[in-house]
């Protein structure tokens, strides 16, 4: 008879889980309440990738759903252990966002003003992403400043990846509403 596998092994009953890099903490704790918005943000990236119109636009958000698990990855990993690590935010890994936001930066109409989010589902649920982004990049720069993480890149590479949103979501809308 086959074994059944589950999802639920009773190890976090008790308020603690493990980091990716094996140690045990409390579910509160900072690192963990951080990729669990990454987990987040990559669930509203999804949507947004689902409803979007534009196939390079669903290509860009795939793209970074699959570069979050990375940072996840390495949040999710105490500093003695990132070695374990099969790819990291390095400078090659902010590079890739960098053109690939400096492309469609050249290529979007920067609206003058404050948008607001709407004129499309996609390109509201890629604003909503953006600003999960955001909630992400604040705790991230948290767990630097207590010094659970020691990579910079990871902050650049958060700061980068909201302005990219941005521009996605335009990209999608092709013309979004402004605040008057």
């Amino acid at each position: 008879m086959a074994t059944v596998k589950s999802i639920t092994t009773k190890k976090g009953d008790k308020g603690t889980s493990r980091l990716f890099s094996g140690e045990e903490v409390s579910k509160s704790a900072l690192r963990l309440d951080t990729y669990g918005d990454i987990d987040e943000l990559v669930s509203v990236l999804g949507i947004a990738r689902y409803h979007a119109k534009k196939e390079n636009v669903k290509d860009a958000l795939l793209f970074i759903q699959r570069a979050l698990f990375t940072v996840a990855s390495e949040l999710a990993t105490t500093h003695e252990k990132l070695s374990r690590l099969p790819r990291r935010a390095d400078d090659g890994f902010l590079l890739a966002l960098e053109e690939r936001r400096e492309s469609l930066e050249a290529a979007v109409k920067i609206p003058d003003g404050f948008v607001i989010p709407g004129d499309s589902l996609s390109g509201a649920h890629i604003d909503h992403a953006r600003t999960v982004c955001r909630r992400c990049e604040r705790k991230a720069v948290s767990l630097f400043e207590k010094k659970e993480i020691q990579n910079e890149i990871l902050l650049v590479w958060f700061n980068r990846l909201s302005d990219y949103l941005y521009l996605l979501a335009r990209l999608e809308e092709d013309s979004p509403r402004m605040v008057s």
